[in-house]
């Protein structure tokens, strides 16, 4: 099988988990995913499956949209609920404008240090093996973009809990995002719930249940929750390619250029991905191929 499922993650397991189950369901080994949760993160997670799981980088690259329950006044370890708690503050102060002024001050390009509990590699190791043995080391700030911070609902207190409406680029960590909130407002936070609505054209409306996912793979039925290659990067430019121009590509040959900057997906006639193809010395030439070469005769 090759297409995508859009998967409602539910608490308490990690994104290889959700694949290894929808690796079971399908009956097949080629399962991946594009973008990860973190095991208390609850949300869509996009599966790819057979050539599709080639797509992973394209999918992951793609906007997400997270609904970030945000806890006022005590930081963590983890910078999440997970984490032993390393100070606590009133947070009483904190009203509803100066959250919503300081929450402004983060939309745009932001730098952000990545979590020690994060699978960034530091010295060819992840930060969240050397941060199981109590490391703490210098991690290299990125820059990430916040497209959209909205306060959706205020709880004051001393211990004030916010709920926080978030678009960002790929790579954003949200758990920073909170930490550095509170901060800045002098009062320290961390995240205490986080649920992902949207990566890229995947919206959580068009996600299954876990459980859903596994009774159709013991039904035999799981190719029909799959959406299509094409449909899966329909976000980006798209070109449609004739037979010859198909099979060019399937031997790796480059055609004319597309006159698009970045990516662009290649279909043929009928819809179907051929490959995604890039401009480069004025040529199209194929990134990933996706769609098998047939030849009459």
């Amino acid at each position: 099988m090759d297409g995508v499922l859009v998967v409602d993650k539910p608490p308490g397991m990690t994104s290889h988990d959700v694949v290894a189950r929808v690796r079971r369901a399908a009956g097949q080994r080629r399962v991946g995913h594009a973008g990860t949760l973190d095991p208390d993160a609850t949300g869509v997670l996009v599966v790819c499956l057979g050539r599709a799981t080639r797509l992973a980088s394209y999918l992951q690259a793609s906007t997400k949209t997270y609904e970030a329950r945000v806890r006022l006044g005590v930081t963590t370890t983890t910078l999440d609920a997970s984490g032993a708690v390393v100070s606590r503050h009133d947070a009483s102060g904190v009203d509803e404008q100066a959250l919503c002024e300081t929450l402004q001050g983060f939309v745009g390009a932001i730098t952000q240090v990545p979590p020690m509990v994060s699978a960034v590699k530091v010295d060819g190791e992840r930060l969240y093996a050397r941060a199981r043995r109590g490391e703490e080391v210098a991690r290299p700030a990125r820059t990430v973009t916040i497209a959209h911070l909205v306060l959706e609902d205020f709880e004051p207190g001393p211990h004030a809990e916010a709920t926080l409406l978030v678009t960002c680029s790929a790579g954003t960590y949200v758990r920073a995002l909170a930490a550095d909130v509170g901060e800045r407002l002098g009062v320290g936070a961390h995240l205490v719930g986080l649920r992902r609505l949207a990566s890229g054209r995947f919206s959580l409306d068009r996600a299954r249940a876990l459980e859903e996912v596994e009774a159709l793979g013991a039904h035999g039925e799981l190719r029909s929750a799959l959406l299509p290659m094409a449909e899966a990067v329909a976000d980006y430019p798209t070109v449609t390619v004739d037979d010859a121009g198909a099979r060019a590509l399937g031997v790796g040959r480059p055609l004319a250029p597309t006159g698009h900057r970045g990516p662009v997906a290649a279909v043929d006639a009928g819809g179907r991905l051929v490959a995604m193809v890039q401009d480069r010395d004025s040529a199209a030439r194929p990134l990933a191929v996706f769609a098998p070469v047939e030849r009459n005769g």
